[in-house]
């Protein structure tokens, strides 16, 4: 065991964790972050994924002792209600079926849109590879990108 201070969704905690155990289960077990799903384990599936530094990442396949001392972002951590522009964009857009895999696509396009604030249908494709949907939304979530992209370029939700 080991003593660790996590910066998750811009709020610290200090704890003391097997440096191995995944994150995954340190933000749904430890913390009650359940908006981060567990789908295959193995960081295939993509439904886990969260934000760290503003990157993309498989919290299932990442122990704890490497989220130490980084800004860990999970879907609550965008908003708690849904009022970020790309959680109403996913909405405008009708995105979820099951739903079950959306927090992690929701987090793939926020680490697209920090890096790439106006990506191509390319972009979105490579971006988004990592996170599979089993009800095959990939058009509308396509969609959803863009028009976050066009929501920003506005200014917001209006």
């Amino acid at each position: 065991m080991k003593s660790f201070t996590l910066n998750i969704n811009r709020q610290t905690y200090t704890l003391t964790l097997d440096p191995d155990m995944p994150l995954l289960w340190v933000l749904r077990d430890v913390l009650g972050m359940t908006g981060t799903k567990f789908g295959c384990g193995k960081g295939y599936c993509g439904a886990c994924t969260v934000l760290i530094d503003g990157e993309a990442a498989k919290s299932c396949s990442r122990p704890v002792s490497m989220a130490a001392g980084k800004a860990v972002t999970t879907i609550e951590g965008l908003s708690s209600d849904g009022s970020h522009i790309l959680q109403q964009a996913w909405i405008l857009e009708d995105v979820p079926q099951c739903g079950y895999c959306q927090p992690g696509q929701i987090m793939a396009a926020a680490a697209l849109l920090n890096e790439k604030p106006h990506p191509t249908d390319q972009d979105i494709d490579e971006a988004m590879s990592g996170v599979l949907c089993r009800c095959g939304t990939y058009p509308r979530i396509r969609a959803a990108i863009h028009r976050t992209v066009k929501l920003q370029d506005r200014g917001g939700l209006k």
